[in-house]
């Protein structure tokens, strides 16, 4: 019997912990409902702040101003790495020094996509940043990870001395605001229903089984 299909758009931003944190819960959703779906998913691109200059600005400076001083940044990153930690993720804040303009690294996440590698890179530029405290400014750093990887020299050329794929972040990022997407992690499925947030496993897999049954 055909397992009925589960198409998943995850739109998220490589430095966003709470879509690393998604990311984790909805594979172990889906790992416990392998045997009911087919399921495909890819990443689209979201730019939590496109307006970072592209070296970069320091990391604890940045969110100190963002959630209003010390004290609350460190209350925030303190839940937030908690809540990581019940999903088998190690956050290092202390280790991030610089938070990344990351127009780059979705660029060459949208191209890893034509080679079959576009999960496992993204699941490795979040561990490197969340995990290892890797300073992800440097566009050779995100190719080093991605030729590692196995993507081919000459588009990894391309990537770094071209505009290869700027055009198809640019045109997918629009495309999310005019579906009026202003945060992520944000999850389309089946191109038809949005899931807003990282939600819990339980919550994603009441979602498949509600959908499939309306599709």
């Amino acid at each position: 019997m055909t397992r009925p299909l589960v198409e998943i758009e995850i739109i998220s931003d490589v430095v966003c912990p709470w879509c690393y944190i998604g990311k984790r819960r909805l594979e172990k959703a889906m790992a416990k409902r392998r045997d009911a779906y087919e399921f495909k998913t890819w990443f689209s691109p979201f730019e939590l702040n496109p307006s970072l200059p592209e070296e970069g600005i320091n990391h604890h400076d940045y969110l100190i101003s963002k959630f209003g001083g010390g004290e609350r940044f460190d209350e925030i990153t303190a839940y937030v790495t908690e809540t990581a930690r019940e999903e088998g993720l190690t956050f290092r804040f202390d280790k991030n020094l610089m938070s990344p303009n990351t127009r780059f690294a979705h660029r060459v996440l949208w191209t890893a996509r034509s080679y079959g590698m576009q999960a496992d890179l993204k699941e490795m530029l979040m561990s490197s940043y969340f995990e290892k405290g890797v300073d992800l400014t440097g566009k050779e750093r995100i190719i080093k990870i991605a030729k590692e990887l196995g993507l081919p020299d000459e588009v990894c050329n391309d990537l770094l001395n071209t505009d290869l794929a700027l055009q198809d972040v640019i045109e997918a990022e629009a495309l999310h605001h005019r579906r009026g997407i202003t945060g992520v992690p944000f999850y389309i499925i089946n191109n038809r229903f949005g899931i807003s947030g990282a939600q819990k496993p339980e919550t994603f897999i009441q979602a498949f089984d509600q959908i499939t049954k309306q599709t």
